[in-house]
This record gives structure tokens, sequence and C-alpha cells, in this order.
């Protein structure tokens, strides 16, 4: 058990951050649509590749509560987690009581550059005030995107550094490690995991090997298929439309930071299902979200911002993109500029905000969504460290 707030968790930290935190506004458990960010202060990534920081400060996750806007912002300090995989490290159960995070990866104390795999995944109690972690459970090594099955009873955890998928049992506040699931070999990176609405087809990215593998789930019971699937470049967030109609897909191609990637989007109703279309976006989706109505995609680029400041193509703003649903497709909308390197995006479970993760300005964007109209709000949510990962509650 961890109590987040004990007295050890601010030592060094320093009287001013003591002073912020004492600001900020408790937290009034689910009463609207939560969004959490994950937050970490070991790695920098605006030097075009990760640096360490020294000294570390503690990791933290950030609950934004959209009962009313702006939303009531809580931070919970001394949490593990990192920027390293994909934004899909945190999931919430449907009925918001809960959350996973992923804690990948701990620091090589000996060196300024590695570290090493991880297999914790952090149990949040979301129902208590403030939030806290009630404890830990172990998944495969470096585990990363996590989804939980539409009836609360299962999670999936994809495990980067061992090619697996962690099956987790979910009964009230208790978390259960399962069982494995073998679905490519390490060094291929199983990046991202998404399950279907009805809780039998679960698709993952296997970034390096590019493609995404198909899976099937009965009760706690995971199966893989033979069926490999087609994608366009290094396949990293996965996600199944709300209706289960369809996969989509999104990573780097080379990763140069300067060619425009796609989004692939995969015909999950068509025998044998089927790559159908391939969506221009721009360069580097570090991730991308589908509105709950399941009618929008929005997707978040590097851009160029994500490379070193002494590098031709460097920018000074990252991109998010807004597409719209078009049958068996999606087309693009708008496009707005945003803070440099964007990690994270996600939809409020009614579907009237956005928010991107800004890494190095610490700091959360919030945009309006009213119909297909995406605007930036102008209204920021500073957290404390580089906001790294983010989902909403269902």
């Amino acid at each position: 058990m961890n109590n987040l707030w004990r007295g050890s968790s601010w030592r060094g930290v320093g009287g001013w951050l003591l002073g912020v935190f004492l600001l900020v506004a408790a937290f009034s458990g689910a009463a609207g649509p939560v969004v959490i960010s994950g937050n970490e202060t070991k790695l920098d990534l605006t030097s075009g590749a990760a640096q360490r920081v020294t000294p570390e400060g503690p990791d933290s996750f950030t609950v934004l509560d959209f009962a009313s806007f702006p939303p009531a912002v809580t931070h919970v300090l001394d949490v593990p987690n990192t920027v390293i995989g994909p934004p899909s490290n945190i999931a919430i159960t449907p009925d918001g009581s809960l959350a996973l995070m992923a804690n990948s990866l701990r620091m090589d104390p000996s060196s300024a550059t590695n570290w090493f795999p991880e297999s914790a995944i952090h149990v949040v109690d979301l129902e208590s005030r403030p939030p806290r972690v009630l404890g830990q459970v172990t998944a495969g090594l470096q585990p990363s995107g996590i989804s939980i099955t539409r009836d609360g009873r299962w999670a999936l955890v994809a495990n980067r550094a061992a090619g697996t998928i962690s099956v987790l049992g979910i009964r009230g506040k208790q978390v259960t490690p399962l069982h494995e699931v073998k679905v490519c070999e390490p060094v291929d990176s199983v990046s991202d995991v998404a399950v279907s609405p009805d809780g039998r087809r679960v698709l993952a990215s296997v970034q390096k090997g590019g493609y995404l593998a198909v899976l099937d789930l009965d009760g706690d019971r995971l199966t893989l298929t033979s069926r490999k699937l087609s994608v366009y470049g290094q396949p990293y967030r996965v996600v199944i439309t709300p209706d289960g109609a369809l996969g989509l897909t999104a990573g780097a191609g080379a990763g140069n930071g300067t060619d425009r990637d796609a989004l692939s989007v995969v015909d999950l109703e068509s025998t044998p299902l089927r790559t159908v279309d391939y969506v221009s976006l721009g360069a580097i989706p570090e991730s991308f979200e589908v509105s709950p109505d399941g009618k929008l995609v929005a997707a978040v680029l590097m851009d160029g911002s994500n490379l070193a400041a002494n590098h031709p193509d460097h920018t000074e703003a990252g991109r998010l993109v807004i597409l719209g649903r078009r049958g068996k497709t999606y087309r693009k909308i708008s496009e707005h500029a945003i803070g440099r390197i964007p990690e994270g995006v996600a939809f409020t479970s009614d579907g009237r905000h956005l928010v991107v993760q800004c890494h190095p300005d610490r700091e959360l964007w919030l945009f309006s969504v009213r119909g297909t109209r995406v605007r930036d709000t102008g209204h920021r949510v500073a957290v404390p460290g580089f906001p790294s990962s983010l989902r909403a509650s269902p």
C-alpha cells in the first residue's frame, strides 16, 4: 500500500512546491467526466532524444474533473510513471472507480542515459478523496498500453520488453494478474492493445514488427490467432471504434520527423478482416483518440517539434489534426497548432472537451468540441512534471 500524501513524499521538493499543492482544489469524486494525466520528471525530450533529468523530482498524476468548466484539478505526487511508450498506459474502469497506471521503467543509477524495464501496474482508487494508490500488481516487462473491457471485468496490458499481453482480473477494488499470452518476440515491441465493445476481439500493435496482431478473448481466456493485419509504418496507439466496426492505428514510418505518416483503418466487419484505407496525418503521430460517438478522431503530431533546436526541420509547435467519420474511413476536418512535443490526447466522456498534453511546457491544453467544430479554449492546466500519458473515463 502507498499513502501518497505521507510526509516523506514531500522531502526535498521545496517549500514553494508545497505551497502550490496546498492551493490545488480537492478532488470531488467522479461527479463529471474525468481525465487523468501521468506526469514524469526523469526524462526531457527537448534535445531531440530522451535525456535524463537530474535531480529528479517525484513523478505524479493529475486528475481533471469536468463536472464544470474549467475543470477541478487534483495533483497526486510520488507515483512513478514514464514517457517511454505510448501515452495509453493509463486506463479507467467503466464505473470510474479505479484507474490502472503502468510504471514501465526505472533509471539505471550508474548511467545518465540507460534504464531498465519495470513490470508494475499501479491500482488507483478514484473514489477516495484525494485519489490514492491502493497497491501494485505485476504485469510483464515494460507494461505499456492498457485497455479494460466494457463490462469492467478484465484488463489487458501490452508488455513491450516481453512481447506479451497480460490479462488482469478486476473485481471491485481488487485487481489480480491471471496470465500472459505471447504475441511476438520482445524485439518486435508489442506496444498497445484494444478490446472490441463486445469484449471478444482484441487488436495489438506490434510496433517494430509493423503489423496488428489479432487475438480472441473469451472471458479471461486470450488466444493469439494467425491473422496479421498490414498497416502503415510502425503502429503505436491502437483503438477500436465504439460501434466495433473499425480498428484504427497510427505511428511513425522511418521516424525522421519530416515525412507524412498515416492512420490505418481496418474493417472489422469484413470476412476476413482487412485494412481498407490509409489517411494522411502529418509527421510523427504520437497518439490519437476516437470521440465517444465515434464520429471524430483527434491525433497529435510532433510535426518537427521533437527535433533538436539546431535541426533544420525543427519547429516550435506540434499539431492537432481532427478527422471526421465517412462510412468505413475518416477524412480531415481541421488542423490546430499546439505546444511542442505533444504526447497524449483524450476526449471527455461526454464528448464536449478535448485535452492535449504538451510535454516540455508541462501543460494540458483544453479544447471545446461542438459537433465537428474543435476550438482552443485558451485554458491551460499546469502539471508538476512532463505530461506523458493520458486517458479519459469511458
